[in-house]
């Protein structure tokens, strides 16, 4: 029972953080955004440090069983990684252009 609980909140803190987070800070008017982006990207930061920081005291202090603490530090690893992907996509040390390409590449061939 408490490893259906871990897998739901933590899949329903994904989803807050993916996509609750930009509708909750994106502002339209129009075809024109209001938002800024570096303000969603400091969000999702901070969104995904404080779910690993829970996770890991999770598994630290409240769980018992070794499979909860198990599966706690799995998600925190989840979380880690996405968050030190976050971050060097914040910092500019990651980008996409190659996937733009590609997909512009595949538009204008097909």
């Amino acid at each position: 029972m408490h490893r259906l609980l871990i897998q739901c909140l933590n899949g329903l803190l994904l989803v807050i953080i993916f996509i609750g987070i930009p509708a909750i800070t994106s502002a339209r008017f129009g075809s024109l955004q209001l938002s800024s982006a570096p303000k969603v990207q400091l969000l999702t930061l901070w969104g995904l440090g404080l779910a690993a920081a829970c996770n890991s005291s999770a598994a630290l202090w409240l769980m018992k069983d070794r499979k909860d603490r198990t599966l706690c530090w799995k998600w925190t690893f989840v979380f880690g990684a996405l968050l030190a992907i976050e971050c060097a996509y914040y910092n500019g040390w990651l980008n996409f252009n190659w996937l733009k390409n590609a997909l512009q590449w595949a538009q204008n061939r097909f």
